[in-house]
């Protein structure tokens, strides 16, 4: 299998540290130059059928993309630890809360990186900073749902680490590119950020 993925971009790292938790080994990182167009040639589009990364094209020539498809199928066949719920009823709380991390927390705040940084112009032909803003707003009202959240629970989603986690500690990540912090009064947050940096597959996805 082979991985196509690049450091540049905040959804292949969520592959990486599903990988990392898992200690998956076996799989080809190939990285893609998102700031050249790399994910936007021909050959690429083709095979993935849309200009995103991360993709994994498995031996028979099956593609997958998206991330949390790709960790899916990734669980499948290395369902230890497990990271996307056990049965039908922790598969589903997972599913709506990785869900609800990625629609409302980790989009918004990557659309404002997108949106402001200088050096992203190249992929983000018209920049709009109003459209950030927005962006920020929305994703802090959903940090402030979260900070209630894990008052009382150590993860968003279970007893345990999850790809939910990783969704959200990831889209947060990402807005470091712009010097952003979340709001000092998400103490919970905050807590909660800090022991899932803290994991070692943290920084073997990074």
């Amino acid at each position: 299998m082979k991985l196509y993925t690049s450091h540049r971009a905040p959804n292949p790292r969520r592959v990486r540290w599903v990988m990392a938790e898992k200690g998956i080994e076996d799989v080809e990182l190939v990285e893609v130059d998102i700031m050249v167009g790399a994910h936007k040639t021909p050959e690429y589009r083709a095979r993935v059928g849309v200009p995103h990364v991360p993709s994994l094209t498995l031996d028979d020539g099956t593609t997958i993309s998206e991330s949390v498809a790709i960790g899916r199928y990734l669980e499948a066949l290395y369902p230890e630890p497990n990271l996307f719920g056990r049965d039908a009823r922790e598969q589903a709380i997972v599913e709506m809360w990785t869900r609800r991390c990625e629609f409302y927390l980790a989009n918004p705040i990557m659309l404002n990186v997108r949106l402001t940084h200088p050096a992203l112009a190249a992929i983000e032909s018209h920049q709009q900073p109003q459209v950030a803003d927005y962006n920020k707003l929305s994703a802090e009202r959903f940090m402030k749902t979260l900070d209630r959240h894990l008052a009382d629970r150590e993860f968003i989603s279970l007893d345990r680490f999850t790809i939910a986690d990783i969704v959200a500690v990831v889209g947060l990540d990402f807005a470091r590119l712009v010097k952003y912090r979340p709001p000092e009064e998400f103490t919970h947050l905050a807590r909660w950020l800090e022991a899932c940096r803290a994991r070692p597959a943290a920084k073997a996805g990074a």
